[in-house]
């Protein structure tokens, strides 16, 4: 059975000091991956996967980790075994990179922004392989061809920001590949990707794996990942390993109450066919939290945008002149009613933020009109503006960086109530604490720093912000992203509750087309800056007309262990660029109406 075994840990615990002791991080983990085998470690935000992997390559100790009790085998090449905890930094060096391989969550950040692509991936093969310069480029771009990165030439010679989400993370794993790894763990590859580039990814590893015979240990927090990439699958939650099976017997029989509210929270495609109307998750094990009556759309049109348009100069040549301009937002027309969400969906770079940054005058169009109440928001002065932000709120993507880690939490939800004078003294301390109730925080928090709480609980924080001057509409800006899904899924079910008790209306900005069936009443299609598609949520979704929408919803991934990874996205060859040559001036869109309120982008149906 041993020599069946590539590495298996041995009742782990790893702990952190703290000024009240040691934090015990994981305790008594332990699990076993074979060649060739892709075992999942699935678990929320400070359930201890990441920590277990870091724990395997000795990465742990460099954040103030310890290893203190238990034993991590590994099976070398040579035929060999070393317990990984108490090797060497010598050998560890050794280990790493040659034999375990790791891709880390977030590509920007473990790639060096100062050095090009391929002085960063010849460092590694000259260090751990001996290449000289001439074999290390060599290599380097044999390794950019095997994960199918477009130009591999060129993106050698660019730097770390000059490349998309999706392409810095292949070079990440293209530097884990480059030794010939036999362990490749991959820690949260695909969080912060689009669905379509998502599915690339999973599906690129997947091929990567058969081609290589590698084993690869994925820790992730999505289900439906789980689902299409593992063979078997470790559920931690606190730190201890909670349920280990196969993936079917996991996904079709789980045993633990955590295993159950995790399948349940997952927000699954279809599961709102022939529902009109925006419907809560059932969360295992919580407190039923939603409306109780449907959440029908209003009649009476709060906000109208027509023909927004908003360009970002390209500046270049001797004296910075612009030469071109990026179409952010290219003659963009919807409606939102009172009581209604609207979602915004495509993937980064279609314009989804910048129209919802524009629409409150974050950023400032180029052209085109909005009104909301019948006021024409861009003819607005800097005092009217001020005064209509009171009805129009924003919440901001990353919840930690949006709120002021030197303020208490009191004092950042009681600043728009003091900003438009709307009360004081213990009238606003009441105002505030109600607001706390009203998300489903504990008034305990109120004096609390946005560094004590955990991502679901600061998203709460500003979403009670947002409410705090009683607005009558919100743009949420990739709310939920972020979260892991048990807490995607509590906040979800509060904006619908806030939604039917207070009648606010949304535009729900999302690349996430099962959270988007979810929430919305409609649903608008972007598209390098267009929108190719707009029509309520069933029209959209279960009758897509345009490519590229039918190109979002086949990249959802799902909970079926048997759906093909790498059938399901068909790529273009080449994506089609949103710059122009400064004055180039396109024909404005035309749509064709599908059926009432479903239009598409004319000869754009595919």
């Amino acid at each position: 059975m041993a020599e069946s075994v590539l590495i298996r840990t041995d009742n782990l615990k790893v702990q952190f000091p703290s000024k009240t002791g040691p934090v015990t991080a994981v305790e008594d983990i332990s699990f076993s991956v074979r060649p060739g085998e892709i075992v999942c470690i699935v678990g929320e935000s400070g359930s201890g996967k990441s920590v277990t992997s870091f724990s395997l390559m000795q990465l742990v100790k460099f954040n103030g980790g310890m290893i203190s009790g238990g034993a991590i085998t590994l099976h070398r090449r040579d035929g060999t075994t070393v317990d990984l905890r108490n090797a060497s930094e010598d050998q560890m060096r050794g280990i790493r990179g040659n034999e375990i391989g790791m891709i880390f969550q977030e590509p920007m950040t473990a790639l060096n922004p100062a050095f090009t692509v391929g002085w960063q991936m010849a460092e590694g093969l000259r260090i751990h392989m001996g290449l000289n310069r001439v074999q290390a480029d060599r290599r380097s771009l044999e390794l950019l061809r095997m994960v199918r990165i477009s130009e591999p030439e060129n993106r050698l010679r660019q730097y770390p920001h000059e490349l998309s989400g999706g392409m810095r993370q292949r070079v990440m794993i293209a530097m884990a590949l480059a030794c010939k790894p036999h362990l490749l763990i991959a820690d949260e590859p695909t969080t912060a990707l689009d669905v379509t580039v998502q599915a690339e990814i999973l599906g690129l590893i997947d091929l990567l794996r058969e081609e290589t015979g590698a084993a690869i240990l994925l820790i992730t927090h999505d289900m439906a990942v789980v689902a299409q990439m593992a063979d078997r699958v470790v559920v931690m939650f606190r730190g201890r390993k909670v349920e280990e099976g196969p993936v079917r017997r996991i996904l079709s029989e789980p045993q633990h109450e955590y295993t159950k509210a995790l399948l349940a929270a997952v927000p699954k495609l279809g599961d709102m066919s022939q529902k009109p109307n925006p419907e809560p998750l059932k969360i295992v094990g919580e407190r039923y939290r939603g409306p109780a009556k449907p959440l029908i759309a209003g009649k009476r049109q709060l906000l109208t945008v027509s023909g927004l348009v908003k360009r970002f100069p390209v500046r270049g040549g001797l004296f910075g002149r612009t030469t071109a301009n990026v179409h952010a937002v290219e003659n963009v027309s919807f409606g939102i009613n009172d009581n209604e969400t609207l979602a915004l969906v495509g993937e980064s770079g279609s314009g989804k933020s910048v129209t919802g940054r524009s629409i409150l005058r974050l950023e400032e169009p180029d052209s085109g009109k909005v009104e909301f109440e019948n006021r024409n928001v861009l003819a607005l002065d800097s005092t009217e503006m001020r005064d209509l932000r009171r009805n129009m709120q924003m919440v901001f993507q990353d919840p930690f960086g949006s709120l002021n880690p030197h303020k208490q939490l009191f004092d950042q939800v009681a600043e728009p109530i003091r900003n438009f004078r709307l009360d004081h003294g213990s009238a606003l301390e009441d105002r505030v604490a109600n607001l706390f109730d009203r998300v489903h925080l504990p008034r305990s928090f109120l004096r609390r720093y946005p560094v004590e709480l955990s991502g679901g609980q600061r998203q709460r924080v500003a979403i009670a912000r947002a409410l705090a001057p009683n607005p009558k509409f919100i743009v949420a800006d990739e709310a939920v992203s972020a979260l892991d899904v048990s807490v995607q899924a509590q906040v979800l079910n509060l904006m619908l509750e806030l939604q039917a008790d207070l009648g606010i209306s949304y535009l729900f900005i999302s690349h996430d087309v099962a959270v988007v069936e979810r929430v919305a009443h409609r649903v608008a299609v972007m598209y390098l800056g267009r929108i190719v598609e707009i029509g309520s949520r069933q029209d959209v979704l279960e009758n897509p007309q345009h490519g590229y929408t039918k190109t979002l919803i086949a990249a959802v991934p799902t909970l079926d262990p048997d759906a093909d990874v790498r059938g399901r996205v068909k790529t273009l060859s080449k994506v089609p660029s949103a710059i122009f040559p400064a004055g180039y001036e396109p024909e404005p869109p035309e749509y064709d109406e599908i059926s009432n309120g479903h239009y598409v982008l004319k000869n754009e149906k595919q």
